[in-house]
């Protein structure tokens, strides 16, 4: 005779038994399957970047950067005024929106990132689920977008998917103009904290990794689990880092179908480039633009052009 006891709770005292406990067992297991299969599908579909907020000292300044940078003029609002605030409207939908604010020299400037979701509703369950405090905006009892703080406090804010009407209101002036936005990055301290809520409870994924040396980790490609958009974790990264670093790590990057004659048309446009083109450890060609700031901003081929250092890519590529 010997005695047991499976999951903690159930004692068998004879062989006989001990098959009903095995039994018992399995069904316990089998009334919980259900539960780990409902929680993988109440997580919603996440899409991609929808839009991106950057803090800037001279919204004017700032303006004709970012006009110049992709192409589209600044949607200016109260531009003369300390609070004013601009918009960039991308092909895609997407936006760059610029708020005029006294900037800390130790804070991101990259104030906020908001993806395109399909079911807010869902979402909120599975925040709730994992306990992430969250901040609703509803209109007559309709969810309209919600804001939270990832482990490291980067807010991020989801909205529905982008409208038609966004779609169609910027028209691209030329073949090689600014098509999307591909990612946004931050410094990151704790990749395991951050992977906790990225990849556990959002269901992101590694796109790709890679560094200055082959065996080295200083940046890792978070990808959208339902689309090409990524967050790039930038590690590393001095805790005593200076403005100009946390500028060049806390960035965004656009997509062009080629970095070289989108570099020409910028110089010829009267743009002084501080940087050539250049191809990537990524395997990407491209170009790294700085507004008045000193925010980057990384113009990105959609594919790769050689082999990337590292690692493979393990997911799909952006197209225009």
């Amino acid at each position: 005779m010997r005695t047991f006891a499976p999951l903690g709770m159930t004692f068998c005292a004879s062989e006989s038994v001990i098959a009903n406990c095995r039994v018992l067992v399995c069904v316990a297991l089998l009334v919980g399957l259900p539960r780990a299969l409902g929680d993988e599908l109440r997580r919603p579909h996440i899409l991609g970047i929808a839009s991106v907020r950057i803090a800037v000292s001279d919204i004017s300044a700032s303006g004709r950067f970012y006009s110049d940078a992709t192409g589209f003029d600044l949607e200016c609002h109260w531009c003369e005024t300390s609070d004013s605030t601009g918009v960039v409207v991308l092909p895609s939908g997407q936006m760059i929106s610029l708020v005029s604010e006294k900037l800390s020299p130790r804070s991101s400037l990259l104030k906020e990132v908001t993806f395109a979701v399909d079911n807010l509703d869902v979402l909120k369950q599975t925040l709730d689920a994992s306990k992430i405090v969250s901040q609703e905006d509803r209109s007559e009892k309709k969810l309209l977008s919600i804001g939270v703080k990832d482990p490291e406090g980067h807010a991020l804010r989801f909205t529905g998917p982008r409208t038609p009407e966004a779609l169609a209101k910027a028209i691209s002036p030329s073949d090689n103009a600014v098509k999307r936005m591909i990612h946004a990055g931050w410094v990151v301290k704790d990749r395991e904290a951050m992977d906790k809520f990225y990849k556990d409870v959002l269901g992101f994924h590694v796109y790709w990794h890679g560094g200055m040396k082959d065996n080295e980790t200083n940046w890792v490609d978070m990808q959208v689990p339902d689309g090409t958009d990524w967050i790039e974790y930038m590690l590393n990264v001095p805790a005593d880092a200076d403005k100009q670093t946390l500028g060049v790590m806390n960035h965004i990057a656009l997509g062009v179908p080629d970095v070289r004659t989108a570099a020409n048309q910028l110089e010829n446009a009267g743009v002084k480039l501080t940087e050539p083109p250049k191809i990537g450890r990524d395997g990407k060609w491209q170009l790294n633009l700085y507004d008045p700031d000193q925010t980057r901003v990384e113009l990105m081929e959609f594919t790769p052009v050689e082999k990337p250092c590292c690692a493979e890519y393990t997911g799909p590529h952006p197209k225009p």
